[in-house]
């Protein structure tokens, strides 16, 4: 019995370690590496393991860790600030999509021989749920959780979690099996009662209990028990174990032990999920695939797209942004892991035959797999089209608005530089040739104007002749300098300053006579140097006096090494030299220093 656990351990750790990688080279997702991996070693592969439905019920823990951690994210008031989207959009999407899928499956069966009505609600509900494990695993590695995509798709996918549990609790009922139905509801509902009330009172003084113990990995072990013991207890009211260990997640969310929670239980659930992927590669029958590969196919390809279309025209109607409502329909679009328990349980209340349960599996199964595809398609799409919209620039609108500054370019640093201005009450006129940019800056006010500043005529336009200075904080080397020639000769009452990315842009700027400039590097730099020496136990003030000289001395040096700069060749020795020199000067200075300021020591 061991060698054979030991066995399959290795059977899957090495189809992950080989499918993974090559999936993720090939830029499909670890998503879909895992399920690749599935298929391969399943029954319908090489046949290396066979028991799919032991395996994929263990795997389901990966699913409840997931939802624990993120539970510990949300505490109750900032869940309570979510329930318009969980109750708005997931509700509508799950009622919706449960009704137009019944229907279609109604409307084929008028082809292909009659479906009862209880038999199409059911169905429809199944595939009205999306894969929780995939989303969120897709949502985490893309790196968009705390973006609209990613807190839309995870209300929808909290919402669907929730309405498992009336799901099966209304199966007995179109069965026509109603004995006991309202006592298993009633049942469920006292089961989460005492979750959160014994949760809230419990949970907190057994973890102190067992931190004050001292053994540390007994902290893990208790994490585990009781993350598998809710679990436990859910499946046996019949509940989702994801909610019930999400629940658990959101009650210790303002606890002093959630962090260490998070470290104990994040090692397992990535293993747990990965084992996941793997079993539902492995439920996919190739077999029923071979034997009805249009029928399959097609509804697949009709799921994803009546999915993916409810939810893009439901978060449309919620206010969401085109690209985030685009991608949340993509990453939600497949079948979840929960259709599978609610397909088995169907078919064990009579209401799905077998050889039609294994058809919806495959199909859930396979609808898994595209949404890593989709997602690389979308994103060649968006690239695409910005590529496209980028060419199509927009005509310049600026105006003369007599501004004391004109800034071209409007990105990070630009914007730091024009926030400072604004507070002080400067007029500025600000150029920018990113059409993306403007429209995003417009939306917070900033006048941004469209052009290129290298031109002379935009210049003319945005009152370069009566403007006292410019600013140029553009991140292109050679453009800075266009510009910087170009207000040379055509403005030269223009106080001209420039943004140096380095110390040869710097040298640029002084070989033309600008010694306004920063180098964008330097000043944090030199800045964390001094919290550097505070922190190994400095004088702050002798610290600051440090941080002066450097600059003192650093700018001494830029200067001396202008008359070599246009000599490539000797340009790195003098620097050496340069840097020896430098080491030198501030070490006699600094013990000068010393000597005039004791006092402050």
């Amino acid at each position: 019995m061991a060698s054979d656990v030991l066995s399959a351990g290795v059977v899957f750790l090495a189809a992950a370690v080989v499918a993974v990688p090559v999936a993720q080279r090939l830029g499909l997702g670890s998503v879909l590496g895992y399920l690749l991996a599935g298929i391969g070693i399943g029954p319908w592969g090489l046949g290396l393991i066979n028991d799919v439905e032991e395996v994929l019920h263990f795997s389901e823990f990966g699913v409840v860790l997931l939802l624990f951690l993120i539970g510990l994210e949300l505490n109750p008031s900032k869940l309570w600030q979510m329930r318009q989207p969980i109750l708005g959009l997931g509700g509508s999407q799950v009622v919706l999509t449960s009704l137009v899928i019944a229907s279609l499956v109604l409307l084929c069966g008028q082809f292909v021989g009659a479906v009862d009505w209880r038999v199409a609600l059911v169905i429809g509900m199944g595939l009205a749920l999306s894969s929780t494990a995939i989303a969120l695993r897709i949502i985490e590695e893309q790196g968009i959780g705390g973006s609209q995509t990613g807190q839309s798709g995870f209300a929808v996918l909290l919402f669907q979690d929730i309405a498992v549990i009336p799901m099966l609790a209304v199966l007995p009922l179109l069965a026509g099996s109603d004995g006991g139905t309202w006592l298993d509801l009633g049942a469920m509902v006292a089961g989460i009662a005492v979750l959160l009330v014994g949760g809230h009172f419990l949970l907190r003084p057994l973890f102190r209990w067992v931190v004050m113990s001292g053994v540390r990995e007994l902290f893990t072990v208790t994490a585990l028990l009781l993350v598998i013991g809710i679990a436990l207890g859910m499946e046996i009211l019949g509940l989702s174990m994801a909610l019930g260990t999400f629940l658990a997640g959101v009650l210790l969310a303002e606890s002093e032990y959630r962090h260490e929670l998070e470290i104990a239980i994040e090692p397992f659930k990535g293993l747990l999920l990965g084992l996941f992927f793997i079993s539902v590669g492995m439920a996919v029958n190739l077999g029923l695939l071979l034997e009805y590969p249009l029928q399959i196919l097609a509804a697949v390809v009709a799921l994803v797209t009546v999915k993916g279309l409810i939810l893009y025209l439901l978060a449309r109607l919620f206010g969401i942004q085109a690209k985030s409502r685009s991608q949340m329909a993509a990453i939600l679009s497949q079948g979840g892991e929960f259709a599978f328990v609610l397909f088995t349980a169907a078919r064990s209340e009579g209401l799905l035959e077998a050889d039609l349960s294994s058809f919806l599996l495959v199909v859930v199964s396979l609808s898994m797999m595209t949404t890593p595809l989709i997602l690389r398609l979308q994103d060649k799409w968006f690239i695409r089209t910005f590529k496209a919209e980028a060419s199509d620039e927009p005509e310049s609108d600026v105006i003369d608005r007599e501004p004391r500054v004109i800034i071209t370019g409007f990105g990070r640093f630009g914007q730091v530089v024009g926030r400072l201005l604004f507070a002080n009450k400067i007029r500025v006129t600000i150029l920018e040739r990113d059409p993306s940019q403007i429209q995003f800056l417009r939306k917070f006010g900033y006048k941004v104007y469209y052009g290129d500043a290298s031109q002379l005529d935009l210049l003319r336009a945005a009152g370069a002749e009566k403007a006292e200075a410019i600013i140029i904080c553009t991140d292109n080397p050679e453009e800075v300098m266009q510009v910087v020639v170009l207000c040379q000769q055509h403005f030269p009452r223009l106080k001209i300053l420039a943004r140096a990315r380095s110390r040869v842009e710097a040298h640029q700027l002084l070989s033309h006579g600008v010694d306004r400039f920063s180098r964008e590097t330097f000043a944090g730099a030199l800045d964390l140097g001094r919290q550097a020496l505070v922190a190994l136990g400095m004088h702050p003030y002798k610290a600051k006096r440090a941080e002066a000289h450097f600059r003192k001395l650093d700018t001494t040096a830029l200067r001396d090494l202008l008359p070599q700069h246009s000599e490539d060749v000797h340009l790195a020795t003098r620097a050496r030299e340069a840097r020896k020199e430098l080491e030198e000067i501030f070490d006699r200075e600094m013990r000068g220093e010393r000597e005039r300021h004791n006092g402050w020591d």
